[in-house]
């Protein structure tokens, strides 16, 4: 077991003794107190350009930190798959779509192997911290590529290595391990904003 899984398996015990539940545990664990204040969200989706109409999957949805925003700006016409293996968070994302009334919003249970997207179902697969929790990283996103329609993009935030998260837990990727190995599954670099201190954001197209 992971450290991050011993945490979190920590607090959930905590959490279940005190009468609440693990899912909302692990999003603060993901999320922690002030999150916005390094991630800028707003830009972060500003420079994804979504449109109304989109569909987007945000694979490793967590507790739903972005797929919400996401929601939002794809508005009714729009889709949002929001991808996640842990049952706690697709539960969660669940529960939270249907009291907020996100009818936009279709939670997907994934495997390590495969992210159940159907071929040909989005314009852009949005993955943020999860990368480095991806196995074989080229075979994965070679896949993946089938679930995107003409013009499709891929987008992947990760840890740089700068924070203190990534020192605590060791879990980060490079920007040239992420470009190598995604030139290798077959995509080429579209963009790669800098404005995240401790991410690196690329953007590619098969």
């Amino acid at each position: 077991m992971s450290t991050q899984s011993r945490v979190f398996t920590a607090l959930c015990a905590l959490v279940l003794l005190l009468g609440g539940g693990c899912a909302r545990w692990k999003k603060f664990a993901y999320e922690g107190f002030d999150r916005d204040r390094d991630q800028q969200p707003e830009r972060v989706v500003e420079v994804l350009q979504l449109k109304p109409g989109d569909r987007i999957a945000d694979l490793g949805a967590g507790g739903g930190y972005f797929t919400f925003r996401f929601a939002e700006a794809v508005g009714p016409t729009g889709r949002v798959y929001a991808v996640d293996i842990d049952p706690d968070m697709t539960d969660y994302l669940r529960t939270r779509a249907a009291e907020e009334g996100y009818g936009n919003v279709e939670v997907i249970a994934a495997t390590a192997e495969n992210s159940g997207l159907a071929a040909n179902s989005i314009d852009l697969l949005f993955t943020c911290n999860t990368y480095h929790h991806l196995e074989e990283h080229t075979a994965y996103f070679q896949r993946a590529a089938a679930a995107l329609r003409p013009g499709g993009r891929v987008a992947i935030i990760d840890l740089n290595g700068s924070g203190w998260f990534s020192w605590l837990f060791g879990h980060s990727t490079p920007a040239e391990k992420i470009r190598s190995e995604m030139a290798a599954a077959g995509y080429r670099l579209v963009e790669q904003p800098d404005f995240l201190s401790q991410q690196s954001f690329l953007i590619f197209q098969p």
